[in-house]
């Protein structure tokens, strides 16, 4: 996406000049002659960088700015003024303003400025995205899965990540809704700031909202000091709202204030404060029968499912459970200080064909108790705990249903699963599956895992080969 620039001046002829010359260098530019209309699209959109002019009859450039710092504290701008003078400018740099030209300017000039600002811009975020590619543990690759759901659900929620839009996350317990909030939070350009979360069905009403929203002294028994809400303990990043589905509808009422006016008010006080926040909600429950039963508000769920991301349950994506397996091998492995485990075939077709109700959470619970319980390197279906049953030779399943696997969908992710422990080495791989090298190739090609490699270390692999 190119870079976007917001110029904000009185005089409609200089915000048509700063348009065409801007466009014709690659920018993304919006104008608009109204200081205020100004103020109100940065809180609706993010900028790369402002450009306002300095003396505006409604409100000068310093005033923007000061306005615009309230909620987006690292907002780059730069003042435009044809009164020259070194005071204004010692001024406009000192209230935080990126940098200061002066009218008439030359157009290679304002270039040279915008450059130097992007660039600067770029690199930080870069810097960010870096730090946060070191420290790992709110990447996307840590939504584990290699199926076609999975991988959509990653290029959308990637997406969504650029963006400062409202996001509703749904889907039922234990599928790792906290997982995507954290990492659009993380890949977003609010990754630097906060990021808060509560559970709503946690708290009891009264206690939820003084959470949210915060307190004044005495506005309620015990009550004993003032209170910042998590509201605005999040400001300048985002803000995720677990189970938005059980609050009631006072705190509805109030959650679609701050939605619709960026703006929170404490319990016990009249004065509004502003926060800059991104909200993700998440809830395991059917909003829109919510809605027509009239327990959860339709002009909220509308404000909160502005970009709606779902995330199938396990049973509907069985081919991703040799990989989440690998993965929950290796870390409880490591955890309990023993080397990593391997697992057979018969108690990967158990795993595979279990219906995991609770999700990939109970998938997790169930390898972290077999480690523990299992001193051998290799995990057997006797393992297992007995709820999953024990395996038989042949299952018979009924044609569309999605919650039993067939043995050829088990064959597929079972090859896909020891090709990836094989780092890709297809004699091994044959080997540890019994077959041919021959007729480990006839499979590769029917079941096409030669086009989805095995596991995105591979794809890295082919990546890097080319």
């Amino acid at each position: 996406m190119p870079p976007s620039i917001l110029v904000i001046d009185d005089e409609e002829s200089m915000c048509n000049f700063m348009e065409i010359m801007l466009s014709k260098e690659g920018y993304s530019v919006k104008t608009t002659t109204e200081p205020v209309d100004g103020v109100a699209m940065l809180r609706e959109q993010n900028y790369d960088l402002v450009i306002a002019d300095l003396n505006m009859p409604e409100m000068t450039g310093i005033e923007v700015l000061q306005q615009v710092r309230s909620f987006k504290k690292e907002q780059d701008l730069v003042v435009m003024t044809a009164y020259a003078s070194v005071d204004t400018a010692i001024e406009a740099m000192k209230q935080g303003a990126a940098d200061y030209i002066t009218k008439p300017f030359k157009v290679d000039e304002i270039k040279l400025v915008i450059e130097k600002i992007i660039s600067r811009r770029q690199l930080q975020m870069e810097n960010g995205t870096l730090r946060r590619q070191l420290q790992g543990d709110n990447s996307f690759d840590k939504f584990i899965g290699s199926s076609e759901a999975v991988i959509n659900l990653k290029k959308l929620a990637q997406r969504v990540a650029r963006s400062d839009s409202t996001v509703l996350i749904r889907g039922e317990s234990g599928t790792g809704k906290d997982l995507i909030a954290k990492a659009i939070h993380h890949h977003s350009p609010r990754g630097s700031g906060p990021f808060v979360t509560i559970n709503c069905a946690a708290l009891p009403e009264t206690l939820l909202e003084s959470e949210l929203f915060g307190h004044k002294k005495g506005s309620f028994t015990g009550a004993f000091k003032d209170k910042e809400g998590l509201f605005l303990v999040a400001s300048g990043g985002t803000f995720f709202l677990d189970e938005v589905g059980n609050t009631s509808q006072a705190i509805q009422v109030k959650l679609l204030r701050v939605l619709e006016d960026k703006r929170i008010t404490p319990v016990g006080d009249t004065k509004p404060i502003d926060v800059d926040v991104r909200l993700i909600a998440a809830t395991n429950a059917d909003l829109e029968e919510e809605v027509r039963a009239g327990r959860f508000r339709a002009d909220l769920f509308y404000r909160l499912n502005v970009i709606p991301i779902h995330i199938p349950p396990l049973r509907e994506r069985t081919e991703d459970i040799p990989l989440l397996v690998d993965y929950f091998m290796a870390k409880f492995s490591a955890r309990s200080g023993s080397a990593p485990r391997k697992i057979t075939l018969a108690a990967m077709r158990l795993l595979m064909s279990h219906n995991w109700q609770g999700n990939v959470r109970e998938l997790e619970n169930t390898i972290e108790r077999a480690i523990l319980l299992n001193r051998s390197d290799t995990l057997d279906a006797a393992d297992l705990p007995e709820k999953l049953g024990r395996p038989e030779p042949v299952q018979l399943v009924k044609e569309g249903n999605p919650a039993t696997p067939t043995l050829e969908s088990i064959e597929k992710a079972y090859i896909q699963f020891v090709l990836a422990q094989t780092q890709g080495k297809k004699s091994e791989a044959a080997k540890i599956l019994g077959i041919d090298s021959s007729t480990l190739y006839r499979k590769i090609e029917r079941y096409k895992l030669q086009e989805q490699s095995a596991a995105p270390e591979l794809a890295d692999q082919k990546k890097v080969s080319k």
